[in-house]
């Protein structure tokens, strides 16, 4: 049975401490890329009410440097299903609750394979977009599909 996006849809927040941060006291690309990867696991798990393994993720750009002290905000929630994967889109922001001010650091789409207890990839209900901004991402979500399918396809031809 189809869900809406609005079923998927998650938000974690971190407190970035010392252990998170370089010799800079910027946050570690590699942790947040981590923070990434969970978040779009709540949302995928959640839409297939099952496990989901993370099979992708697409380009990731680090706009903004994040610091020790600085919440950092992920939002994620499924943007398409292809009957057995999810694309899933995180959007992270960082939140300076002592200046009150908020900024997008990085963006990211995932792509997540739904697996059965025994590790058999098992079909997800379609998503349904109920807003514009849902609709375009899933649209778009369609696009960066067949770019990833066409790259491997060059990848696979290159290694012959």
């Amino acid at each position: 049975m189809p869900r809406p996006v609005s079923d998927s849809q998650s938000e974690m927040a971190e407190l970035v401490l010392p252990n998170d941060a370089n010799p800079l006291g910027a946050l570690l690309g590699g942790r947040l890329m981590h923070w990434i990867d969970l978040a779009g696991a709540m949302a995928a798990h959640r839409h297939a009410r099952s496990y989901a393994v993370t099979a992708a993720v697409d380009h990731i750009d680090f706009l903004v440097p994040v610091r020790v002290g600085d919440l950092v905000i992920l939002r994620s929630s499924v943007n398409r299903v292809f009957q057995t994967s999810m694309e899933v889109g995180v959007k992270v922001f960082v939140e300076n609750y002592i200046a009150d001010t908020s900024e997008h650091v990085a963006s990211a789409h995932l792509t997540f394979v739904a697996v059965d207890a025994n590790r058999n990839r098992k079909r997800v209900a379609p998503v349904i977009p109920e807003t514009d901004e849902q609709r375009r991402r899933y649209d778009d979500a369609g696009r960066r599909r067949e770019i990833r399918r066409s790259e491997m396809e060059r990848r696979r031809k290159a290694k012959r």
